[in-house]
C-alpha cells in the first residue's frame, strides 16, 4: 500500500476550534509524551564522533576519490573560506563579484557539497522545494528536474556551480583546519591544517557545520559490535550496494537495525526496508509524516517565471511559514499548515485577532492538525501496534516535519518492525546485536541515523580553537553561549566572520539563510577594503546589546521550547544549556532578521563595528 492518495484531511471540512473541550487533555498527553523521553544529560546524552581516537571510524570518508594535494603550501590571501558547501561556494562567488580573487576554499571533503557531499544515503532529499533550495536558479538557468530533487541531483548542481564560477581553482580538499591565531602586527590570521599548510589570511569566515559533523547515541557497548556498522552521513555503499534512489542489493539476506527516526531515517528506512530480510527500527520520538506530493518539474511554467521569481518565492514562503501573515506560492506541507492555521486565526479573531485568541488559535489548530496526521497513520499502518508507536504527540515545529510517501508504508512489512525506546529503552550493543528488555536480537547491520552534533561548544564542533587578541581564546569566550555582533563578528577576534548558527536566524530554507549570510560577510569586507581599514571587530556595547536581543528572543520562546519533546531544537530538553545555538541563539522569524541585517547595509554606517586603519 502506498499513502501517496492518503492525505491529510481537506482543512476546509475540519472546522477551527472544533477540539475546545478537549484542550488540556492533549496538553496532558504530550507532556506524559515528552517526560518518557527526557533525560538529565540532555545533549551530553551523545557520543561525539572525533577526527581522531575513539570512533573515528565513524567519521572516514568513504567517497573520497584520489589522494589530497602533496606538498603543504605556505600562502597569503585576503581571504580564506573555511567550508564548501553552499555557505562556502556563495562566499566566493560574492567575494569575485567585488574583485576579490585571491582567497581560498577549504575543506574536509574531496569535493563541493557540505552537506549534500556527506549525506549520500539512499532516499535522500531535499525536504524544501528545490526552486528556492537550489542557490543562484536564475543566474544559472538551471531547471531541477523534480519538486524535491535527490541529493545525487543536488551534489551535481554544487558542482556545476563551482565550475561556472571557477571555485575549483581555489578549492583546498581534504584537509582540516588544525588551530587559527591571530597576527597583531601583521593583522593578519594565521592559519594551519593538518597537511602541514600555512595560510595568512586578511579575513577569515569559518563554519562548524551543523549537518557534517556526525554523532552517535550514548549506547553503551558500540564499539564492541562485530557486524558493519556505518552512520548515515557515511554511507558504505560497498556493503550494501546501490546509490541514492535504492537498489540496496547488498542488503538480501541481511538482518539490519536501523537507529534513528528523524529526517535522515525517514527517508533511509523505505529504502532498507525494500531490501534487507529482517529490519528493526529503533525510535525515540516518531517524525510527524506528511505526505511529499513530489512530481517532476513543469519546464512550460518554470520558464515562464518572471525576472526575481527567485527571491520573491524565498521570502513568501519565509514569512508565510514563521508569520502565518502571507500566502505564498509554494503549495506544500509547510504552506498548508501555515495556512491552516491562519484559517484558525482568523475564525477566532477576524482580521484583527487579540494576542490571546491569536495565540489560543494558533495552540487548537496545531492539535487539529496533529489529529489528521494521526488519523492519517491509522489509514496507512494496518499493524495496530506498529501504528500505536508512530502517532506523533507533540506541537508542529518541535521537531523538523519529515515528507514521505513511502515510509508508513514500509511499516506494512513483516519483515519491519519498530521499537519504542522510550518505553524499551536500549541496554546496551552486543558483538551480534541489541539487547532490549533483557532480550537480545541479533544483526548484520547496525546503521546509525542519529544525527548531527547540535548541543557541543562552537570550538567542540569546529574541531579547532582560534586565538584572538591579547590570547584571547574563542572556546573559552564561547564556553557559556556565544558573544557575537548580528552572529558575524565577536570582539577580540578582528576580521573573523563566524557563519551558520551563530546567534544569527532559524527558517525552513536553511538555503536561504546562507545566500543572506554570505551577502551580508562580503559587504562587511568590501566596507573595510574600500576604506582602507586593517581590522574590524564589535564594540563591547554592540555585543552586548546583542546579547540582549538574543536573551529576549530566547525568553519568548522558553514555554514553547520546555513543552517540545526533547530534539535538537530544544537541546533534547535542556534549554538551559547555552551551548546549542539553536536555544540561545537564534532570531525568530528568520525574515526579519533578514530585513534587519539589509536596513543595516542601507544604513551604511556599520553600526556597532570598530575599524582600525
Amino acid at each position: 500500500m502506498n499513502d501517496r492518495n492518503v492525505g491529510i484531511s481537506d482543512p476546509h471540512s475540519f472546522t477551527p476550534g472544533r477540539k475546545v473541550d478537549q484542550l488540556e487533555t492533549f496538553r496532558q498527553k504530550y507532556a506524559a509524551e515528552r517526560d518518557k523521553r527526557l533525560t538529565k544529560e540532555g545533549s551530553d546524552q551523545f557520543q561525539a564522533i572525533g577526527f581522531t581516537g575513539k570512533f573515528s571510524e565513524f567519521d572516514t570518508d568513504p567517497y573520497v576519490d584520489g589522494p589530497r594535494q602533496a606538498s603543504p603550501m605556505s600562502l597569503d590571501l585576503d581571504v580564506l573560506v573555511v567550508g564548501a558547501g553552499f555557505m562556502g561556494m556563495t562566499a566566493g562567488i560574492e567575494l569575485e563579484k567585488i574583485g576579490v580573487s585571491n582567497y581560498k576554499i577549504l575543506d574536509v571533503a574531496a569535493d563541493f557539497g557540505g552537506t549534500w557531499y556527506w549525506n549520500r544515503y539512499p532516499g535522500v532529499r531535499c525536504d524544501v522545494e528545490s526552486y528556492i533550495y537550489l542557490p543562484y536558479l536564475e543566474e544559472t538557468g538551471y531547471v531541477p528536474t523534480e519538486r524535491y530533487i535527490r541529493g545525487s541531483e543536488i551534489f551535481a548542481y554544487c558542482q556545476s556551480l563551482a565550475r561556472q564560477n571557477k571555485l575549483y581553482d581555489h578549492a583546498v580538499f581534504q584537509t582540516r583546519v588544525t588551530d587559527m591565531e591571530w597576527n597583531e602586527d601583521a593583522a593578519r590570521w594565521t592559519v594551519r591544517t593538518d597537511n602541514g599548510d600555512e595560510f595568512r589570511a586578511r579575513f577569515v569566515a569559518t563554519q562548524s557545520g551543523l549537518f557534517t559533523r556526525p554523532h552517535l547515541p550514548g549506547i553503551p557497548g558500540i564499539e564492541s559490535f562485530a557486524g558493519h556498522s556505518f552512520h548515515t552521513s557515511r554511507w558504505d555503499f560497498d556493503y550494501t550496494g546501490g546509490d541514492d534512489s535504492g537498489n540496496l542489493n547488498g542488503l538480501r539476506g541481511k538482518k539490519v537495525a536501523i537507529i534513528g527516526t528523524g529526517a535522515t531515517g525517514l527517508q533511509v528506512i523505505p529504502q532498507v526496508a525494500e531490501y534487507a530480510d529482517e529490519l528493526v527500527v529503533y525510535q525515540r520520538t516518531p517524525t510527524q509524516v506528511m505526505p511529499r506530493q513530489n512530481a517532476a518539474t513543469d519546464v512550460e511554467w518554470f520558464a515562464s517565471l518572471k525576472p526575481g521569481w527567485h527571491s520573491t518565492r524565498r521570502v513568501a514562503f519565509d514569512k508565510c511559514v514563521q508569520d502565518h501573515a502571507v500566502v505564498s506560492d509554494v503549495d506544500d506541507g509547510w504552506v498548508r499548515f501555515a495556512k491552516y492555521q491562519m484559517e484558525a486565526v482568523f475564525a477566532a479573531g477576524g482580521e484583527s485577532p487579540t494576542v490571546e485568541q491569536y495565540v489560543d488559535a494558533l495552540e487548537r489548530s496545531d492539535y487539529e492538525w496533529n489529529e489528521m496526521l494521526r488519523a492519517r497513520v491509522d489509514a496507512v499502518v494496518t499493524d495496530e501496534s506498529k501504528a500505536a508507536k508512530l502517532k506523533t504527540y507533540y506541537r508542529t515545529m518541535c521537531k523538523r516535519p519529515g515528507f514521505s510517501d513511502e515510509y508508513l508504508p514500509a511499516f506494512n512489512k513483516e519483515s519491519v518492525d519498530v521499537v519504542d525506546t522510550a518505553t524499551t529503552p536500549i541496554e546496551r550493543i552486543t558483538e551480534t546485536g541489541i539487547v532490549t528488555d533483557g532480550q537480545e536480537r541479533e544483526f548484520d547491520l547496525i546503521i546509525f541515523a542519529t544525527g548531527f552534533q547540535g548541543g557541543r561548544t562552537w570550538s567542540d564542533k569546529a574541531g579547532y580553537d582560534v586565538v584572538g587578541r591579547n590570547g584571547n581564546r574563542l572556546s573559552k569566550k564561547f564556553a557559556n553561549g556565544l558573544r557575537t555582533l548580528h552572529g558575524f563578528l565577536s570582539r577580540d577576534f578582528p576580521n573573523l566572520f563566524l557563519l551558520g548558527f551563530t546567534q544569527t536566524a532559524t527558517v525552513s530554507n536553511i538555503a536561504h539563510l546562507i545566500d543572506e549570510q554570505a551577502v551580508h560577510m562580503v559587504y562587511v569586507i568590501d566596507q573595510c577594503r574600500s576604506s582602507g581599514a586593517r581590522t574590524i571587530e564589535p564594540t563591547a556595547e554592540a555585543e552586548e546589546a546583542w546579547g540582549k536581543v538574543m536573551s529576549d528572543q530566547t525568553a519568548t520562546r522558553t514555554d514553547w521550547l520546555t513543552t517540545c519533546t526533547p530534539g535538537l531544537y530544544n537541546n533534547e530538553g535542556k534549554i538551559t544549556d547555552n551551548r546549542n545555538p539553536l536555544v540561545s541563539g537564534v532570531y525568530v522569524p528568520g525574515f526579519e532578521y533578514f530585513e534587519l541585517l539589509e536596513k543595516w547595509r542601507a544604513d551604511g554606517e556599520l553600526d556597532g563595528l570598530v575599524t582600525e586603519h
